[in-house]
């Protein structure tokens, strides 16, 4: 669905389970920090809406967004977590550099999800200006951090489900 017509932030919130007993660890470019740190208030300001403990919400930074998918990769290994998000900010510029960025970030975070049994959560905002990027973190638009959140507890929920 285009962002254009639905607010990021908006949801029901009686339909997100408790997260008091589930972890999380996310993963957070520090290039954009103006974009990623409003994502990531976002989204541990939600996951502690919903019941997540401090404790329980585990925060690494790397350089890029193209890191994303090594560091959600590790954080899977080391056990510490039942989901990973992945926030990161990619701004179009004049050279492909932005196209190979969207591209490796979407394409190892996919594949993440399709070989691992931990669900990593797609926070990566791609924008043609730093006003749309704006718009998403937090902006008119909504908080893609608090979207990113939701995505995780329902994400944990459904392998919980699965596992019964």
């Amino acid at each position: 669905m285009a962002t254009a017509y639905h607010n990021l932030s908006d949801y029901d919130f009686n339909s997100v389970p408790d997260a008091s007993q589930m972890r999380f660890g996310i993963v957070v470019s520090e290039w954009n920090h103006n974009i990623t740190g409003a994502l990531l208030d976002g989204a541990v300001r939600t996951l502690k809406k919903h019941g997540a403990k401090d404790e329980n919400i585990l925060v690494y930074p790397v350089p890029g967004s193209f890191e994303l998918t090594f560091g959600s990769a590790q954080l899977i290994k080391s056990g510490k977590v039942d989901a990973v998000i992945a926030l990161g900010c990619v701004v179009r510029g004049d050279t492909p550099h932005f196209d190979y960025v969207c591209a490796g970030a979407t394409q190892g975070i996919t594949e993440l999800n399709a070989t691992t049994d931990t669900p990593v959560i797609y926070g990566l905002i791609t924008t043609n200006n730093m006003q749309q990027a704006e718009d998403r973190a937090g902006g008119k638009l909504g908080n893609k951090g608090d979207e990113c959140a939701v995505t995780a507890i329902k994400m944990i929920d459904f392998v919980c489900k699965l596992k019964k």
